[in-house]
């Protein structure tokens, strides 16, 4: 939501650029109509008695001078193009607008959204989300694109939801101009790949009762009559085989269609998470949770003012500190940050070169000491709460999600099988992570670890801290975490990965692997 903030006041101007058009549109039109007027008095004037009327020479001479050039200065005043101005804004503003790849992204981040928080195509459409200043509801047309964007992807379970809403919201009588035969032709196919011929054929006889000529849904009702004839035989088939009655088979419904299976094994735990259901804080983990001040371990620069510091969770030992940043701290970031947002990457394991994934979705940049004073002080601040260096640690990285903004479940550190991770770097391994929270968020958006079940919410101006290595080196497994889709509102969140490199005394090895 970082850039697409400018596309609100980009609209904006564009709005202003399109009243200025309509009135000069409008002062065209008033001049057009009356001369139209006018001319309507004097025609009738003049044909009633042609004759008499051109007897005298002065309106004989006017109607020669009219035909001549009134009405040529008529066509020019027609021919006058008003578009300019519109047209030139634009041109300009489109160069900036988002592409259909964009509008494919949004369209997936809503039902991302839709599955991760179990929502229902209904309340999505009628925009009944928690924590919303706003209310916006989906219309037909946006139901519609909704579901071919899902069809075009293969995705016949979206597809199906999405153009069930459409119809019914037709059917309910919203205005739109959307054929109800376009939904109902991507409606009985998407059904019909669930392998619900029944239904698919009842949809399909409904698109025929609307458009009988309709080549494409006669031909598919046929092909579907075949495939239900053929499953009977094979029923009959099969019943005389055994001499027995088997029970036929019941008609699938729409809310029976399960959400295919994922690449993502703990696709349920993780999403339960972000909806804050399965989250393991028993009473008694609450009970070896505290809180205290943090002067990292007697730092000259925090004995006087010492942090907040919160257990968020025992082991692996996560915890929050509090008033990390300011809040002029938090906006000086995020306007250095701004400009130089882009997609941001994973690291290939196998090559260890940065890419896009869809697992990842969000904004990022990094920002050098250099940069600012500000992003130097926050440095500071973190290696000071730490007692680890920032000296072989990666730039600060800032990253915005956005609508659906989301990254899966993930390990910060490099495991076995991809030891040239961060070679390039020679820092050696991410020994552990600080991740400032820039923003709350309104609904989701919350930092989830799947592997033991905690759930941590941002609050603006605090940050978690976590080990993602044992002191022997090792990776801990546990920390597999994610950032959960934000549903409402806008995350902002900065991070630091130190590495084990300059880490050495500062964090010496334990007594065992897993210490």
């Amino acid at each position: 939501l970082g850039q697409m903030t400018d596309l609100i006041y980009a609209e904006k101007d564009l709005v202003q650029s399109l009243k200025e058009y309509i009135r000069a549109e409008e002062n065209k039109l008033s001049q057009i109509k009356s001369w139209a007027e006018k001319m309507d008095v004097l025609t009738s004037k003049s044909t009633s008695d042609p004759e008499g009327y051109l007897a005298h020479p002065v309106n004989a001479y006017k109607l020669v001078k009219r035909l001549n050039t009134d009405w040529l200065e008529l066509e020019n005043l027609v021919l006058q193009d008003t578009t300019n101005g519109f047209i030139t804004n634009l041109t300009i503003q489109r160069q900036f607008f988002p592409t259909e790849e964009d509008e494919t992204g949004a369209a997936k981040a809503l039902m991302r959204l839709q599955d991760t928080y179990k929502l229902d195509p209904e309340t999505l459409s009628r925009g009944n989300l928690p924590g919303t200043k706003y209310r916006s509801s989906l219309t037909v047309g946006d139901c519609f694109g909704m579901g071919k964007t899902a069809y075009n992807d293969g995705d016949y379970y979206h597809t199906v939801l999405w153009m069930e809403q459409a119809l019914k919201q037709h059917d309910e009588g919203e205005e739109t101009t959307v054929n109800k035969v376009e939904i109902l032709d991507y409606l009985s196919y998407a059904v019909f790949q669930f392998g619900d011929l029944h239904r698919a054929m009842e949809l399909t006889r409904r698109l025929i009762s609307l458009d009988s000529a309709h080549e494409r849904a006669g031909s598919n009702l046929r092909y579907f009559e075949k495939l239900l004839e053929k499953e009977r035989e094979e029923e009959e088939k099969e019943k005389s085989i055994n001499k027995t009655m088997t029970p036929t088979e019941p008609v699938v419904q729409s809310s029976a269609y399960e959400r295919p299976l994922d690449y993502l094994p703990e696709r349920d735990i993780y999403e339960a998470l972000c909806r804050g259901e399965g989250v393991k804080m028993t009473p008694r983990r609450q009970k070896r949770l505290f809180c205290r001040y943090h002067d990292g371990n007697k730092n000259p620069h925090l004995l006087i003012a010492p942090f907040k510091e919160e257990d968020e969770w025992d082991s692996p030992h996560i915890v929050r500190y509090y008033d990390v940043m300011s809040d002029e701290e938090i906006e000086k970031i995020k306007q250095l940050a701004k400009p130089r947002l882009a997609r941001a990457t994973v690291r290939d394991p196998k090559t260890g070169v940065l890419t896009v994934a869809s697992y990842r979705v969000s904004k990022s940049s990094w920002l050098e000491e250099d940069d600012d004073p500000v992003v130097a002080k926050v440095n500071q601040r973190m290696q000071q709460i730490t007692g680890l260096t920032v000296k072989t640690a990666e730039l600060l990285q800032v990253a915005n999600y956005g609508m659906g903004g989301q990254y899966e479940p993930h390990f910060d550190f490099s495991r076995k099988d991809e030891p040239d991770a961060f070679k390039r770097l020679g820092t050696g391994n991410r020994v552990a992570t600080f991740l400032n929270y820039m923003s709350d968020v309104e609904a989701g958006g919350a930092t989830v670890f799947p592997d033991f079940g905690a759930a941590i919410w941002p609050k603006k101006g605090t940050a978690v801290f976590w080990y993602n290595l044992f002191r022997s080196g090792e990776g801990d497994y546990r920390t597999r975490h994610a950032a959960c889709p934000v549903l409402v509102g806008c995350k902002w969140v900065s991070n630091k990965w130190f590495h084990e490199r300059g880490n050495e005394f500062l964090r010496p090895c334990g007594r065992t692997e897993v210490d």
